[in-house]
């Protein structure tokens, strides 16, 4: 008569386990793609499907008029609506070129204030160090509508600051123009000034340099902490300046973080509305691309205000797309940094060393 087989008792409740957790884990999987499919895949789709629900030339329409033609004889009728399609697609234009503008203004300067803030608190230790974080966190728990209203009592006509803000009088940098030398000592000129604060876009740069400051900073923050400062006094002490300490061992090792942190800066500039919608005033030249989706929203513009929308969803889809990009490429960097010290700890363990971590439970295949 053969032997029986051997069975363990203990690979029974094993197995039973290790089934249970595969089929929490694919629940767990099924649970959060059902999520997204249905709170952020959905929505992109019907964005794009309503924007193009009435056609391509509709779509195309939104940004660009049509032109009159110089032959035909149209009506008082047909005059003024052509008018109005010029009008609104000026309008959504001109939405765009200032998302643009305050998005070229505010993040070089998160980036330059992120870069600061995060060398201050993880190179340095000073007094205050810990208030300096909880004020960089402060935009989170704010309400950017808040964070408008703030800026309202700050520099509107009755505010803390109101006689100094409402009669400032500033450049359009926008409407810079040559003039020429003759009578003149500078040959370029700003066309057009503005007065105040409030309700102008300086307010609405500065509101969105509060939403977004977080961003970079929050970005860097821990990625310095974690490589600490041996490499830049390694630098310093071989005579390396600051400047080139910085730009050669500190940028260097935080650049992928910083890109990081700058695609989010960015593309919350873009999205912004609460706080851009208390200081603008809902003035038609304040409109950013937010505010122009609302307009067209409220005057029942739909297959136009989806149009504009498609621009801020592909912006999401693109920042998606480089963020991720960027967390594999800081993961392969982070990898190849630890093959890199795994063989030099390796290179300088004694044979002996080298013999008995061949013999440890999972270090097979480890090369000295």
């Amino acid at each position: 008569m053969a032997d029986a087989p051997i069975v363990n008792a203990q690979t029974i409740p094993t197995a039973r386990r290790a089934a249970k957790r595969t089929f929490m884990a694919r629940l767990l999987i099924a649970v959060t793609v059902l999520f997204l499919t249905a709170f952020v895949v959905l929505p992109i789709l019907n964005v794009f499907s309503e924007a193009l629900s009435n056609g391509v030339g509709a779509y195309v329409s939104t940004f660009y008029a049509p032109a009159l033609n110089p032959d035909a004889k149209p009506t008082m009728y047909e005059r003024m609506k052509l008018s109005a399609e010029r009008d609104r697609v000026e309008r959504t234009w001109s939405s765009i070129r200032l998302s643009c503008i305050v998005a070229a203004i505010v993040v070089p300067l998160n980036i330059l204030f992120g870069l600061a803030a995060a060398w201050a608190i993880t190179k340095f230790r000073f007094k205050g160090r810990v208030l300096l974080v909880s004020l960089i966190d402060l935009p989170f728990s704010i309400s950017p509508v808040i964070a408008g209203l703030i800026f309202v009592l700050l520099f509107g006509r009755g505010g803390i600051f109101g006689t100094w803000a409402t009669n400032l009088q500033w450049p359009d940098p926008t409407s810079l123009t040559w003039q020429g030398f003759a009578g003149h000592w500078w040959p370029l000129a700003f066309a057009r000034t503005y007065e105040g604060i409030i309700f102008t876009p300086l307010a609405i740069v500065l509101a969105t340099i509060f939403v977004t400051f977080p961003f970079v900073a929050r970005s860097l923050i821990p990625l310095m902490d974690v490589q600490g400062t041996e490499e830049e006094l390694a630098a310093l002490s071989l005579g390396a300046s600051g400047w080139r300490t910085f730009r050669t061992v500190t940028l260097a090792n935080i650049k992928w973080g910083l890109l990081y942190g700058a695609i989010l800066c960015t593309a919350r500039t873009f999205g912004e509305f609460g706080a851009v919608s208390v200081v603008s005033g809902h003035i038609d030249i304040n409109d950013t691309m937010p505010l122009r989706i609302e307009k067209l929203w409220d005057d029942y513009d739909m297959q136009a205000a989806f149009s504009v929308a498609t621009l801020l969803a592909g912006l999401a889809i693109l920042t998606l797309v480089i963020q991720s990009i960027v967390e594999w490429k800081t993961n392969r960097t982070q990898a190849a940094e630890s093959r890199e010290l795994e063989v030099k700890s390796d290179e300088h363990r004694s044979a002996e060393d080298q013999q008995i971590l061949r013999l440890l439970p999972g270090a097979q295949g480890r090369e000295p």
